[in-house]
């Protein structure tokens, strides 16, 4: 899917309009929070995944906790 966005000034920021087309496709709706991710050829939006946050709490628990082993494993 191509699309052209014009960039338009919201206060002090600037700002997109994403189509109801785009939205969909991304399965996102108005009010949702989508995460920017940078790749080689530009950015990319993608929705976010609602479990997200709760996974990277536990691995960030487990990291902390095992430490010592995770650094005898990065040698």
């Amino acid at each position: 899917m191509n699309a052209t966005l014009k960039i338009t000034r919201i206060g002090n920021s600037a700002g997109i309009i994403l189509p109801r087309e785009i939205l969909s496709h991304l399965g996102a709706e108005v009010g949702e929070t989508l995460t920017v991710v940078t790749t080689p050829g530009g950015i990319e939006l993608r929705a976010e995944e609602p479990d997200f946050d709760a996974q990277m709490a536990a691995a960030r628990e487990v990291m902390a906790r095992r430490k010592r082993a995770l650094r005898e494993l990065a040698k």
